[in-house]
């Protein structure tokens, strides 16, 4: 038991201590490299809480959100790609006179549908945390875990306006205090002992029949 308790808590302090990470992204500079630290720590400390709830679905859908992202940002590092040459090709690589070409016209194509192509799979890689971080609010009983999937959902849908991206900042914190908040199954079971929520007597509390 007390192995188990140990692995659970060093995987809920992992996928915290990514989570803070994803947060911290938006540092200038080095904000790319603690999130993508953050992504990894968050996945392995996913899979170790799917082991330990015994549902695979936690760390599947939490992989499947990643792999989801990863598609979406080379999506949209292509679309701005196209977009720099393009407007290079305009103005002769000289970034001045800027004339219409068909190299700009086909630089616009190829931005218009790596955005699109980068905005849908955004939307399923949030679809798939939510349904990981639904499944962890069943398991543990941490509301914020529910809310963490909500806002992230949400806020993913309306990345094409500021809020969105607050939307998803608001998130991580929740999915942080979520992690660090979590309890062993042993606790909650104490806890539903004590307070007498599914408890069953057992035969040796029983009432014994009088004679």
């Amino acid at each position: 038991m007390n192995v188990m308790h140990e692995n659970f808590e060093h995987s809920k302090s992992l996928a915290g201590v990514g989570a803070i990470l994803l947060l911290l992204g938006v540092v200038p500079y080095a904000g790319w490299v603690l999130a993508i630290v953050g992504v990894i720590l968050l996945v392995i400390g996913m899979k170790e809480l799917s082991k330990y709830y015994q549902d695979e679905n936690v760390y599947q859908n939490t992989l499947s959100g990643v792999k989801f992202y990863v598609v979406a940002v080379v999506a949209a590092a292509a679309a701005v790609t196209a977009l720099v040459i393009s407007i290079a090709s305009a103005t002769d690589f000289k970034f001045t006179n800027f004339v219409p070409t068909v190299g700009f016209g086909i630089g616009l194509a190829v931005l218009l549908a790596g955005l699109i192509v980068a905005f849908v799979f955004y939307i399923l890689a949030a679809s798939r945390l939510k349904r990981a971080l639904d499944t962890l609010a069943q398991k543990s009983g941490e509301a914020s875990f529910a809310t963490a999937g909500t806002l992230l959902f949400i806020g993913a849908i309306l990345t094409i306006v500021l809020v969105g991206l607050v939307l998803i900042f608001v998130a991580w914190i929740f999915a942080t205090i979520g992690f660090f908040s979590m309890k062993s199954r042993q606790y909650q079971q104490f806890t539903q002992q004590q307070t007498g929520y599914g408890y069953t007597p057992s035969a040796a509390s029983s009432p014994q029949p009088t004679a």
